[in-house]
């Protein structure tokens, strides 16, 4: 056998990595994300955390103890400038700034952000402050949820859901579904825009056709959070 010489890389040369935190019960976020970054340059990796199969405020506050275990499990080697973590309503639960650390604590990230925090970001860029809020949580998770957004300065006072605690059920919610709702809803003449939370909810396909008929800003948690993590990057 024969040691062959190669050369390297120099990471200089590499693309800015983009780290991604996934509920393991989500169907959506990964493929929307396919969506969002097609043209971008930035590689973005992946890791799973365990959630489990119906959001309740237990089940989210669970992940707490999981968060920095599945951060570690990104490539070590790597510097990112932005690792999303993607769950809206544990982040209102655990907060935006305790994510951040978890994250932080095991791989080398210069940001972090969530759905949460990229709809608040999203909103605020927007000039929006009073937003009609669709959620397919069940009542203990949309309240933490609401308040998140109230502490922020951006009321919810237009404000529908789905009611369903089961993952499965919320990635399989049809198009038709979300676009009759967030109109009813955003057709409200006290909002300035919509929001669409759960990073499971199927909506990328839906915002277009909402913002044609309300003509008002519509985003959802996938949207929200690809945007901010572009933002994050100067991009």
């Amino acid at each position: 056998m024969s040691n062959i010489p190669y050369t390297l890389i120099p990471d200089v040369d590499l693309p800015a990595p983009l780290g991604l935190i996934a509920l393991q019960t989500d169907e959506t976020l990964e493929p929307d994300f396919k969506r969002s970054f097609a043209d971008h340059p930035s590689p973005i990796y992946v890791s799973r955390i365990p959630s489990g199969a119906e959001v309740t405020t237990e089940s989210l506050s669970g992940m707490e103890d999981h968060i920095t275990a599945s951060a570690d499990l990104l490539p070590k080697t790597l510097y990112y400038p932005v690792v999303g973590y993607g769950c809206t309503s544990a982040s209102s639960i655990i907060g935006s700034e305790r994510v951040e650390q978890l994250v932080q604590k095991s791989c080398n990230a210069g940001a972090v952000t969530n759905p949460l925090r990229a709809a608040i970001a999203f909103a605020h860029h927007k000039g929006i402050s009073k937003l009609a809020l669709l959620s397919p949580y069940i009542e203990e998770v949309n309240v933490p949820l609401r308040s998140a957004f109230q502490a922020a300065g951006l009321s919810t006072d237009v404000f529908g859901t789905f009611g369903e605690a089961q993952e499965a059920k919320v990635a399989r919610i049809t198009n038709d579904s979300v676009v009759a709702a967030a109109i009813s809803l955003g057709s409200d003449n006290s909002v300035e825009g919509v929001f669409l939370s759960c990073t499971n909810l199927k909506t990328l396909d839906a915002i277009p056709i909402i913002q044609k008929m309300i003509n008002k800003p519509v985003f959802s948690s996938n949207y929200a959070l690809a945007w901010h993590m572009k933002r994050l990057i100067g991009q």
